[in-house]
């Protein structure tokens, strides 16, 4: 069974950090934006420190901001990216950190904006100078503390994903062990009848068996149609070796599914249930008929004609048939009881 997690790239990088940090500078100087573009305050008179405008000292702000939040992100994601600071305890000197280099980064900026005198007057009093980049700062470390969270959720759902898909294989690597060796011991027992009644009959059925254990024997978990369906006519035919015209195996079957996926030896399966469970003799047949359907499925059915001493059964074949589709692709098979014929409906997966 294929099983790919895919893992998610860390949202607390480079990259997000330009994007974010773009986005709070134009944000925090829309209306410094407003009238760079449109070359008027944007209130008219009413706010009088609006009408102080100077382009060049926009762009500087805006540059300033976004340099402000950028380093801000850099520094944040670095520190989340250590355990300590994802504790408790390191939240509030995460916290105590940001505050930190908040003074400092804003005082460096005041020192880049002395050579504009009074053009920075409007805009610090409408945005708050320092305040203003303390607000920047609150902004960038909830949107930094928001990208942690969710990422770590997706790396818990990511994890929890692996791990699921690791039991399931267990589970279904465990049902697949049982199957073979029960396969392995019907055919033995049948061989050893053989031996007994019909050498001939027996060398032939060696040679059958022989080809069947190669196919079980193959490591693969899902296959197509058309290769469980030739694996399957030669089980009939190791089984017709002994019971003879008395079991007949009829196919109507559309190539058109040929390639559809199935589980191995599922089709085997229903043919070793329906030959244990039921008279097989010349006044008796079996016939097995194998029909694909319109809503790509495969459905196997067999007349009812039970022994009149059922054979001691753990219900291996058909219980662990329906919990690997379970497990594999999360489907069921359909197993019903229609008229006196026992009718087994397998989905077929399209590739």
């Amino acid at each position: 069974m294929k099983t790919i997690v895919r893992q998610r790239k860390s949202w607390l990088n480079v990259r997000m950090a330009l994007l974010f940090a773009l986005g709070i500078s134009l944000l925090m100087n829309m209306l410094f934006l407003v009238m760079f573009f449109f070359g008027k305050p944007p209130f008219g008179d009413t706010i009088p420190a609006m009408r102080i405008f100077n382009p060049n000292f926009t762009l500087i702000r805006f540059v300033l901001n976004f340099i402000l939040a950028f380093l801000l992100y850099v520094l944040i994601f670095r520190l989340l990216h250590n355990e300590y600071f994802t504790r408790k305890n390191g939240i509030a000197m995460l916290i105590l950190i940001v505050i930190v280099c908040t003074a400092l980064l804003s005082l460096a900026e005041s020192l880049i904006k002395i050579p504009f005198g009074h053009f920075a007057e409007g805009s610090r009093r409408f945005f708050g100078g320092l305040m203003g980049d303390y607000t920047i700062a609150i902004v960038v470390l909830l949107s930094s503390m928001l990208m942690y969270i969710t990422e770590k959720q997706q790396k818990t759902a990511v994890e929890n994903e692996r791990l699921q898909a690791e039991y399931i294989k267990s589970q279904f690597m465990a049902l697949r062990n049982q199957v073979d060796p029960h396969f392995l011991f019907n055919s033995l027992n049948t061989l050893n009848s053989l031996i007994k009644t019909d050498s001939l009959k027996a060398v032939e059925y060696v040679q059958k068996l022989s080809f069947v254990f190669r196919y079980t024997l193959q490591n693969k978990e899902v296959i197509s149609l058309h290769e469980e369906l030739d694996f399957t006519r030669a089980y009939a035919e190791m089984m017709q070796i002994r019971y003879g015209d008395n079991l007949r195996i009829v196919y109507h079957t559309d190539d058109k599914y040929a390639e559809c996926q199935v589980i191995p030896m599922c089709l085997q399966t229903l043919v070793e249930n329906a030959v244990k469970h039921n008279v097989v003799s010349n006044r008796q047949p079996l016939t097995v008929t194998f029909a694909t359907t319109p809503d790509a499925t495969i459905k196997v059915s067999n007349n009812i004609q039970p022994k009149k001493e059922p054979e001691e059964s753990e219900n291996i074949g058909l219980s662990n048939l329906a919990e690997r589709y379970r497990l594999m692709w999360k489907r069921e098979i359909t197993i019903r009881n229609n008229n006196g014929n026992f009718e087994v409906e397998i989905p077929l997966i399209k590739i």
